[in-house]
């Protein structure tokens, strides 16, 4: 097993990745919880492999389960699916001395820990991610929240888990696409703050191979965010480094109705297209575009799009969460590993 704390005072927990414990789920939410009802948030996909699963090692813990199952995509992501979540919870009796799990990919573990954020309040809330995305980045950190029709992640909050529980086992029934996906995540981990990794990157040509890594690379790409949100929890300086390609990323997922391109295809796209601008705009000393796409290549990964209506994508960008007033926050790779955040407008998109 392999374990890491995130130091945050109050909000501090840790992140256990071990390959099948998800069969101990039970256990492990018992070293930080001895409530009584637990209430779980998945989607179907995952519920068909691991639904039951945790259901049952909770129940044989003593815990009182409840679960619900929502649709997935990000299209449940919004404040239409709220309503259905508090009613659920109000059904179940739930109160601030319980708990919710989410059980799922990015999308479960940010609305069903907005639904914890807000729901009396605040309940307790534990993530237990399933996609290669949620457990390399999404999981860690506390950000949650929801979409609105205008842009992604635009309503939500900070909120920490009490524990996040990682099984690199659950990744074997992960289709290959979203397998791609996370992988984006973990490649934009190497570009802004780890050259090692990026090499050892390089030599894990084949899905066979990451997979046979596949704990050291969760556990190194958390250990790096687990750093950074200690320094900057509330995404007000360093963090925004994370967000390395998300910029554009969210306006080209937006622009195509969050169903052409992933969350991890969309940050392809961007970190490509990113360094270039940052190259033909003399913001960096060396070209790294050529970098980012020999190796989004060799993950199956975009790195370009063509867009007629750029101005939908300018507008998107206008209402990105790293709008501070008049000023824009840009993640430019400055070196390999080494990301920093470059203040311009919206301008740098023109």
């Amino acid at each position: 097993m392999r374990t890491l704390k995130v130091n945050l005072k109050e909000n501090s927990y840790d992140i256990k990745i071990e390959k099948g414990i998800l069969k101990s789920l039970g256990k492990e939410v018992k070293e930080v919880f001895n409530g009584e009802k637990i209430f779980i948030i998945t989607d179907e996909n995952v519920d068909k492999y691991y639904g039951t699963l945790a259901k049952n090692s909770l129940e044989e813990e003593g815990f009182k389960v409840e679960k619900l199952v929502l649709k997935p995509g990000e299209e449940t992501k919004s404040f239409e699916t709220m309503p259905k979540i508090y009613d659920r919870l109000l059904d179940f009796k739930l109160t601030r001395k319980d708990l919710i799990i989410t059980l799922g990919g990015g999308v479960i573990g940010d609305i069903g820990g907005f639904s914890a954020a807000s729901f009396l309040r605040s309940v307790p809330f534990i993530q237990v991610p399933t996609s290669l995305l949620a457990q390399v980045d999404s999981s860690v950190g506390g950000k949650v929240g929801v979409d609105l029709p205008r842009g992604k992640n635009l309503v939500g909050a900070f909120y920490q888990p009490k524990k996040v529980i990682i099984d690199p086992l659950v990744l074997e029934t992960l289709e290959d696409r979203f397998f791609r996906d996370g992988m984006a995540e973990v490649i934009k981990y190497g570009f802004i703050r780890s050259k090692d990794l990026y090499l050892k990157l390089l030599k894990l040509d084949s899905k066979e191979k990451l997979m046979e890594n596949i704990e050291d690379i969760i556990y190194e790409c958390c250990d790096i965010k687990r750093t950074i949100v200690e320094r900057d929890e509330k995404d007000l300086g360093e963090r925004m480094v994370l967000n390395f390609g998300h910029t554009l990323g969210h306006a080209i997922e937006k622009y195509y109705g969050f169903n052409k391109y992933t969350h991890g295809e969309g940050v392809a796209i961007g970190m490509y297209n990113i360094a270039k601008l940052s190259e033909e705009k003399g913001l960096v000393s060396e070209n790294y575009k050529d970098l980012i796409k020999e190796i989004l290549i060799q993950n199956g990964l975009p790195f370009n799009v063509s867009i007629d209506e750029k101005e939908e994508i300018i507008e998107a960008i206008s209402l990105d969460k790293k709008n501070m007033g008049s000023t824009l926050k840009v993640i430019i790779m400055k070196s390999l590993g080494n990301a920093e955040v470059y203040d311009t407008t919206i301008d740098f998109f023109r």
